[in-house]
């Protein structure tokens, strides 16, 4: 039986070609990692709930560390994986997905001011960091009930690895602190809603 065929990687080290694509398909895929994700922001989101409860003074230490990860997770979500599961996808119940997907980070980002605006140790801080907590799970419940398998089923093993690649290379550019947008829901939306005011002024004239 002849001997697997070897390449030099970067480092230097020899490597068969057997071993390269086992390493390719170990990387972790875009689903992955936004449920990796989706767990670090349950864990956060539950401290803060017995932060609040027994009066403890990290509330806006968890709170900071909550809306750092959700902008950097709906940004990668936006950019990149939304709009390939929008592009993958071709019923109107899962195009659907992707819109209501939107709004419900929309939803978010609307809570998070009026919770920074707050005293930490009062109870209207307590409520709305409740209500934050809900719709976060509530989103992640639907993507990963819903949206990820279909995406799993349209965009393929193969896809899903590159998109995971992507996200984590543009999550380490986050982190290192490039720049987040509060608009990215609008931009993501712009060429739709352009199409549909054209549409309409067609109709008229």
């Amino acid at each position: 039986m002849p001997a697997p065929s070897t390449k030099r990687s970067t480092s230097g080290r020899k490597t068969t070609r057997r071993q390269a694509g086992t390493n390719h398909r170990s990387g972790m895929d875009a689903i992955s990692l936004l449920k990796k994700d989706h767990g670090t922001v349950r864990q956060l989101l539950k401290r803060l709930e017995s932060s609040t409860e027994n009066g403890r003074g990290d509330s806006g230490e968890l709170l900071r560390q909550i809306e750092n990860e959700l902008k950097i997770h709906t940004q990668i979500e936006e950019e990149i994986f939304y709009p390939a599961f929008r592009d993958a996808v071709e019923s109107e119940d899962d195009q659907r997905l992707y819109y209501e997907a939107l709004e419900e980070h929309r939803v978010v980002d609307l809570v998070m001011p009026e919770i920074k605006s707050k005293r930490k140790n009062s109870d209207e801080f307590a409520a709305k960091a409740k209500v934050l907590k809900d719709l976060v799970e509530h989103h992640a419940k639907e993507e990963e009930t819903h949206m990820f398998p279909k995406a799993r089923r349209a965009i393929g093993a193969a896809g899903l690895r590159e998109l995971g690649q992507r996200l984590k290379e543009r999550k380490q550019e986050l982190m290192r602190g490039g720049r987040t947008s509060q608009g990215t829901i609008e931009r993501v939306l712009r060429p739709f809603l352009s199409n549909d005011r054209n549409s309409k002024r067609r109709r008229a004239a």
